[in-house]
């Protein structure tokens, strides 16, 4: 008899790597799938980097380096947060990880105990609330609907506040509904956890250099707070990387280095080769980010333009990242063909089979009455497959 531990039974699948996967199912059946379910940008890699991977190779740089990410690249990614973003750190508050994922997770086991609790706003990206699971921590959501912008207010923030309260993560631009948290926004709230000693935010910011509103407001810019901010990055995103598994956390240097210990136990360090292309993607202008930056707002407009047309499907406007997050809800109750309709989830599925088409279900990001889908592919893709929705919707009577 198998025995499977209670913590990997509690876990949950990533419903964007699920849909994923079947969307590969039905494409080896031979069926035309448009898959809209994951986050990764559809350019390849800037030839600056790959070349600086290539040169790793050819220079035999493929030992352990430290644990933390070598020395050049930590002190690089220092310079690019003062350029970037007017945020200064030292090397040894920076720790290079396999990917954000793995710099959020080392955060949270480093700083909530079992019974902890960690607020989330909501819509929260997926792995969120698992990596709490994982800490034994209890996660606090705070609903934020598409009225509201997808963010909370500071007002709400404080009434979830309890003496148990360890701990607030969060992502701008938000994956998954793309709402940008302005500076005074930030400030509000970096003036609320500022109240309560102990009290430590994580701010995900990997979609940093797809932001559409003018510039990206880091939450440790601000100097009263600053100590207790936990900034997430990495080069996935922005550099069209998602295959080579480079995450930055940045913080004080006491937490970096339990982080350091953390993974140290984990995984060591990130690869060499992808520590060397980090260190080029670091080194390249802002400017370079440009392109793919405004490649995807174009399309947005695109897809919002389509939405339009959609009875009963209402968007707001995404601010930065590549996601459309709908609510839905008008079609709760409606059928076709036997299946019924009674949220998200079913919607998902519905679309997968009847058009084609794969989006994620709003329940993975804490409200079934929204669904997520990237419009990170091409015009011609987007195009086909809002109409492919479009028609399989109005099949729901």
């Amino acid at each position: 008899m198998a025995h499977l531990s209670e913590r990997i039974k509690a876990l949950s699948e990533s419903q964007t790597i699920a849909m994923a996967r079947k969307s590969r199912e039905l494409q080896e059946q031979g069926i035309d799938i448009i898959s809209l379910s994951l986050g990764e940008p559809d350019f390849n890699t800037p030839e600056v980097i790959k070349q600086a991977a290539k040169k790793a190779l050819d220079d035999n740089y493929t030992y352990y380096t430290h644990v933390s990410g070598y020395l050049g690249l930590r002190e690089a990614i220092c310079k690019k947060f003062k350029r970037d973003n007017n945020l200064t750190y030292t090397a040894d508050e920076i720790v290079v990880s396999t990917g954000a994922k793995q710099s959020i997770a080392n955060a949270v086991l480093c700083l909530i105990n079992p019974g902890d609790e960690v607020i989330v706003p909501s819509p929260y990206w997926v792995s969120y609330l698992e990596i709490l699971k994982l800490a034994e921590a209890k996660a606090v959501v705070i609903p934020a609907t598409i009225d509201d912008d997808f963010k909370i207010t500071p007002e709400k923030l404080a009434k979830h506040i309890t003496s148990k309260t360890r701990m607030i993560m969060f992502s701008t631009p938000c994956n998954p509904t793309g709402s940008v948290y302005s500076k005074d926004e930030l400030k509000a709230l970096a003036e609320v956890v500022a109240k309560h000693d102990e009290l430590y935010i994580l701010c995900d910011e990997i979609y940093e250099h797809i932001n559409f509103i003018g510039g990206h407001e880091s939450m440790a810019q601000f100097d009263f707070i600053r100590d207790r901010v936990i900034t997430i990055n990495g080069v996935s995103k922005g550099f069209a990387m998602t295959g080579w598994r480079g995450g930055i956390l940045a913080a004080p240097k006491w937490i970096a280095q339990a982080c350091d210990k953390m993974q140290g136990q984990f995984t060591s360090a990130t690869c060499s080769i992808t520590q060397k292309a980090m260190h080029a993607a670091m080194e390249m202008p802002i400017e370079t980010t440009y392109q793919m930056r405004d490649a995807f707002k174009r399309r947005r407009d695109l897809v919002l333009n389509l939405v339009k047309g959609i009875p009963g499907m209402k968007a707001n406007v995404p601010e930065g990242a590549f996601y459309v997050f709908p609510e839905i809800s008008y079609y709760f109750g409606k059928s076709y063909n036997g299946i019924t309709i009674n949220n998200g989830t079913d919607l998902c599925m519905y679309l997968i089979q009847e058009a084609h088409v794969s989006m994620v279900p709003g329940a993975a990001f804490g409200d079934d009455n929204y669904i997520r889908f990237s419009y990170a592919t091409s015009d011609e893709k987007l195009t086909e497959a809002m109409k492919r929705v479009k028609n399989a919707l109005e099949k729901l009577k």
